[in-house]
């Protein structure tokens, strides 16, 4: 399969974290306009970082890309999307209403689900409303972790049954007259998304157990949705040049055995493969390079800078005594999707209960590979999931038991209109986290977070939430306003970042510690995950890979109070326990 060969009007980029969406993406419009097309690129990622990898400042409206000829480029962001949709909203209101009730309304749509429903708006304009997008021959979405995509992807058919059967004419995000409007527009979405001659989209993967086993469900979820227009890019393929390197052979190895069990529906998908390229994909010279599957930049391995490495690195395990210290409380794992965030949680998580100490270990990632990483049980340790529609059921049978308690049938009738808002789900996942988050009083909980996006989503829920509690003290539970004081008590709380030694995963990561800071939190550690720099490799690739590390720990260094380093070892069952010793750099002066 060419990508370039013969595509459709609009192209969807999805798949796991970290398997090269944006990447793939940027390479596909850059070579799309490259032949005379004009393109637009869309990020719908809440985390994007089309701006660095494009080397270019974007924002909520297309941008022209200066390297690049025919392409222009915008990210939907969700807290703009969001601040234009409250003000759409209560513009109309600020002259009637007193004071009292604008900020009641205000705090009404400061949450999750008012974010959720705005960059929706703004993604169904430039999928549904052919008008926005004339001007363009292709569209092209970059879009989220496969979590949250699916939740988009299922929104046109969630929001237009949901507005179908609301006859009340309220919701959780207040009247409906503005979603109404919106229905049409909606429906337009849809039938762009399931209309094959329209639209396809590009499950990207790496040649990894866990990418394409998401994929693998990403695929038949979509074809149940409609979506049948489908196409598999497998991403970072490594092929060894030295076999004398057991890195590289292992790394071969690793690729080879998840290609030999590709699911079936996978195999029957069209499919294209690229190469590992040893050099980072940031920048149009470099993007240019990855369609064309070129084996390398050219340039010499540079380790000028690797000299500066200290020789000992300090080790995943120089973090427990200090995690354990309490005896209980809450541990983060959080960062860029794909960066290993489960693998670290797991082998806290294990390593704690091997000491003696009870602990839970849970996720609130859609994706949910705490499981499949941690393999045979341990003693002490228990796993659990936050289920979104077990969460969903509970919630709403709770809230039909209190708030309908009472209410006459026709209230109860508005009553389960509006819990069959998607809303609902945020607001169900939320409580269930509040609930794990209060389990650290009684040990330890080490939770597996969702990507970037969803994480920081999560945490404005909570200061949204937080603020309405305060308000209305004594309705929420003890769990609930009790939250977003534990998240910012590092007695209680240790966020652990986890990154890449590469470019985008380390400035994602210092963004969030930004962002985390503006809620008065801050990162217990930061872990520089899968490193060759410890190794000693002689594959040309890896050589080229190695040497451009260093520069990403010093930069780590600089933003952490604490760093530790993970070198890159085969996956394997279970949590990563070897790696709990002191880490030498293979190699260094």
């Amino acid at each position: 399969m060419n990508l370039l060969q013969t595509p459709v009007r609009h192209l969807f980029f999805t798949g796991k974290g970290g398997v090269g969406k944006t990447s793939v993406a940027c390479a596909t419009a850059i070579g799309l306009a490259d032949r005379g097309k004009r393109v637009l690129l869309v990020s719908t990622d809440p985390a994007s970082n089309l701006d660095e990898v494009l080397e270019t400042t974007l924002s909520s409206t297309p941008v022209a890309v200066a390297l690049v000829p025919g392409l222009w480029a915008q990210n939907i962001d969700p807290e703009a999307a969001a601040a234009a949709y409250r003000d759409k909203v209560i513009g109309p209101y600020r002259k009637l209403l007193p004071a009292v009730a604008l900020a009641s309304m205000e705090e009404q749509l400061s949450g999750a689900c008012t974010v959720e429903i705005a960059a929706f708006d703004e993604f169904s304009k430039v999928l549904g409303d052919p008008a926005v997008t004339a001007q363009f021959d292709h569209v092209v979405f970059d879009t989220a972790p496969t979590g949250h995509t699916l939740r988009l992807l299922e929104l046109p058919a969630a929001w237009s049954g949901f507005l179908e059967s609301n006859v009340g004419g309220t919701s959780c995000l207040g009247p409906l007259a503005g979603l109404q409007a919106q229905q049409a527009l909606y429906s337009q979405s849809r039938a762009a998304l399931i209309d094959g001659h329209r639209t396809q989209l590009v499950l990207v993967a790496r040649a990894e157990r866990a990418a394409l086993n998401e994929a693998e469900r990403t695929r038949s979820e979509l074809a149940v949705l409609g979506v049948a227009n489908q196409a598999l890019v497998l991403n970072g393929l490594f092929r060894l040049v030295d076999s004398a390197d057991p890195v590289a052979v292992a790394m071969q190895r690793r690729g080879d055995e998840a290609l030999r069990e590709l699911p079936v529906g996978l195999q029957a998908l069209p499919r294209a493969e690229l190469p590992l390229l040893p050099f980072g994909l940031v920048g149009v010279a470099a993007l240019r390079r990855l369609l064309g599957g070129l084996p390398g930049n050219g340039s010499q391995p540079d380790d000028t800078e690797a000299k500066f490495v200290p020789e000992l690195l300090p080790s995943l395990a120089s973090l427990l005594p200090a995690l354990a210290e309490h005896g209980r409380g809450v541990i983060l794992t959080m960062g860029k999707g794909g960066v290993g965030k489960t693998s670290v949680a797991v082998s806290v998580a294990v390593e704690l209960a091997r000491l003696g100490h009870q602990v839970r270990l849970t996720t609130t990632d859609p994706a949910a590979h705490v499981q499949e990483t941690l393999g045979s049980a341990v003693a002490g340790l228990q796993v659990s999931r936050i289920d979104p529609q077990a969460e969903v059921l509970a919630y709403t049978a709770e809230t039909m038991a209190t708030a309908g308690a009472g209410l006459d049938a026709a209230g109860l009738a508005l009553l389960a209109e509006d819990l069959r808002s998607p809303c609902t789900e945020e607001i169900a996942v939320f409580r269930a986290f509040a609930r794990v988050v209060d389990q650290g009083e009684q040990g330890f909980v080490v939770i597996d977070t969702a990507p970037t996006g969803h994480t920081l989503l999560l945490l404005d829920a909570a200061e949204s939430y937080h603020r309405e509690v305060l308000r209305t003290a004594g309705q929420a539970p003890a769990e609930v306003r009790k939250l977003l004081p534990r998240l910012r008590d590092p007695a209680y709380t240790r966020i652990l970042l986890v990154t890449l030694p590469e470019a985008t995963p380390v400035h994602e990561a210092a963004q969030l510690q930004r962002d985390l800071a503006r809620a008065d939190i801050a990162p217990f550690a930061w872990v520089v995950n899968q490193s060759l720099l410890p190794l000693q490799v002689t594959d040309p690739t890896l050589v080229q890979r190695r040497s451009h590390e260093a520069r990403f720990i010093h930069e780590v260094e600089k933003l952490s109070a604490r760093m530790v380093v993970v070198p890159w070892q085969p996956p394997t069952m279970g949590p990563r326990l070897d790696l709990l010793a002191a880490v030498p750099v293979r190699g260094a002066p």
